[in-house]
């Protein structure tokens, strides 16, 4: 029983064919494209006020030489959005639980900020290492700290991911797990349980969607200071 509850977690497979490509490209179907007519229906509208709303929220921090990288974080946004949200229907598999994709996200993209910085400006992004006025004694140490906080910041991305919602994967299946068993013996109980689980169904969407927001909006962050 308790292997079952960590079989969500494994990657489906078709006559030996793994199905997490088709789980990470189904949500790109959902977009509506847009077509050669003047007058856009009323989806598309939302879509692009949406998608405007999104890139001005990620672009902020930023200053206009890092605003050519705001197709590459929206379409990150949006992708972990959908692929997020779309994880919670029910007999789904959600890919950002995998440490592996995570990571596979994280990485290239906190590489290409760390070296985007050590191109246009190495002073400073080597003087973000020793803060100024650090006593001699200290150096060596803070230079290690540092280097090792920097190093960090991808795994501490596909982590914080990955651990957000894969425990409101877990508390969702041991709720509704409880809820059934409870039903036949305790129907009042198994009431209350049912109530617990909708609002916790109604946090984990939010938590899935903040957590989209969260790892681009800190790839940003890395960004700015490069």
């Amino acid at each position: 029983m308790n292997l079952s509850f960590f079989d969500q977690f494994s990657s489906p497979s078709f006559l030996g064919i793994p199905l997490v490509l088709i789980a990470m490209t189904f949500p790109a179907l959902l977009l509506p494209s847009l077509d050669n007519r003047w007058i856009t229906n009323r989806l598309s509208t939302l879509q692009l006020w949406f998608i405007n709303l999104v890139t001005k929220q990620l672009m902020m921090p930023l200053d206009k030489k890092g605003h050519k990288w705001a197709l590459i974080l929206t379409s990150l946004m949006i992708f972990l959005l959908l692929i997020n949200l779309l994880g919670l229907l029910p007999y789904t598999f959600t890919p950002t639980t995998q440490l592996s994709m995570n990571l596979a996200l994280a990485f290239p993209l906190w590489l290409a900020t760390l070296l985007t910085g050590l191109r246009n400006q190495p002073s400073i992004s080597l003087g973000h290492l020793l803060p100024e006025g650090t006593p001699t004694p200290l150096i060596p140490a803070l230079i290690l700290i540092e280097t090792t906080s920097l190093l960090i910041r991808p795994l501490a991305l596909g982590v914080r991911l990955t651990a957000n919602l894969t425990a409101g994967h877990l508390l969702i299946q041991l709720i509704s797990t409880a809820t059934a068993a409870l039903f036949p013996t305790m129907p009042a109980v198994s009431l209350l349980t049912l109530l617990i689980l909708l609002l916790l169904t109604i946090l984990e969407v939010a938590v899935a969607m903040i957590q989209a927001y969260v790892f681009v909006l800190l790839l940003s962050l890395y960004l700015q200071e490069n």
